[in-house]
């Protein structure tokens, strides 16, 4: 572990715009305030992780999913003697530019870009809500490190710093299990149904798979010195990925899924038509109905809808 504490990215190569040093906190101590008072990091509060208009007050939202995400991230980043005010920086912001309604959310918005020749990845726009969007448009003017590693948290770049490389791996380990616990929770499946290979691998209870996760990354990454799981608890997580999407994430199951498609679906379309209320951001009318739709909450989402399409039906989801 000597060899990796010896590549912790400690210090910062600078922001887009130079700003004189604190002299209380370190840059990415700084990095962190901003992004937890930014008034993205408050809407994750009310956006969906995965079940949309859930029946209980126990299933977990975005907000709920990084804080969680982001303490698997710290207790690696401890445990192997790498910065972690940097690692919770990333954590905290890698998803600020989610949409509403959860992968529901990003992917009917990159169905509905397509016919402008564009797609939508949340990690891209991320970045773009912490470069651009906050603070009236100023951004956080955050470090180039904490802007690369909540860019590459997912999507086919990598991570320039092995901060960026824990959060990577850390919001895998974190999806994946708190989702299969939420799916379990709202009787889409039990315990049971849990495919047999993977979970002889990492374990029956949730604990105990996340225990099994993590302690295998510490150990991995401190004998490899690089970031990562052993091959075998690699393809116990992503089998049991798999399985999440096919079994959970595209249950025919689930009608509140195409409803909430077609809410984002048709908000685009009225407000890319409608400019005068929407949140001025951009020249582009497309970019900015991309922000101003991808930043809405999902009660601000559906109460527009409601507005607009149904202004007498109290509800959608039923």
């Amino acid at each position: 572990m000597s060899s990796l504490r010896e590549l912790a990215c400690t210090r910062s190569s600078g922001r887009l715009r130079p700003e004189p040093p604190d002299g209380l906190r370190n840059e990415f101590q700084r990095d962190r305030d901003r992004i937890i008072h930014a008034k993205a990091f408050r809407r994750l509060m009310h956006k969906t992780q995965v079940f949309i208009a859930p029946d209980g007050d126990h299933f977990r939202t975005r907000l709920t999913h990084t804080l969680e995400m982001m303490q698997i991230s710290r207790t690696v980043a401890r445990a192997l003697g790498l910065d972690e005010d940097l690692t919770e920086a990333i954590a905290l912001g890698h998803d600020l530019g989610h949409t509403p309604f959860g992968h529901v959310g990003e992917e009917a918005l990159s169905r509905v870009l397509a016919a402008h020749g564009r797609t939508f990845r949340h990690n891209e726009h991320s970045l773009r809500v912490v470069d651009r969007l906050e603070k009236n448009g100023a951004g956080l003017n955050l470090t180039m490190e904490v802007r690369d590693g909540i860019l590459h948290h997912t999507g086919p770049g990598e991570p320039s710093t092995l901060e960026g490389h824990i959060v990577r791996l850390a919001d895998r380990i974190a999806y994946v299990n708190h989702d299969v616990d939420d799916a379990i929770r709202a009787g889409i499946i039990s315990a049971k149904d849990l495919p047999e290979a993977p979970i002889r691998v990492l374990g029956e209870r949730m604990s105990r798979r996340i225990d099994t996760l993590v302690r295998d990354m510490v150990a991995e990454s401190g004998r490899r010195g690089e970031i990562s799981l052993s091959e075998p608890v690699y393809e116990a997580l992503m089998s049991l990925r798999s399985w999440l999407f096919d079994n959970v994430y595209r249950s025919p199951r689930s009608r509140e899924s195409e409803k909430a498609s077609g809410v984002i679906c048709t908000l685009f379309e009225y407000y890319l038509e409608h400019p005068e209320e929407r949140t001025r951001s951009d020249p582009d009318p497309v970019t900015e109905t991309v922000d101003f739709v991808a930043g809405m909450t999902d009660r601000y989402a559906l109460a527009a809808y409601r507005r607009i399409f149904l202004p007498r039906t109290d509800t959608i989801f039923s």
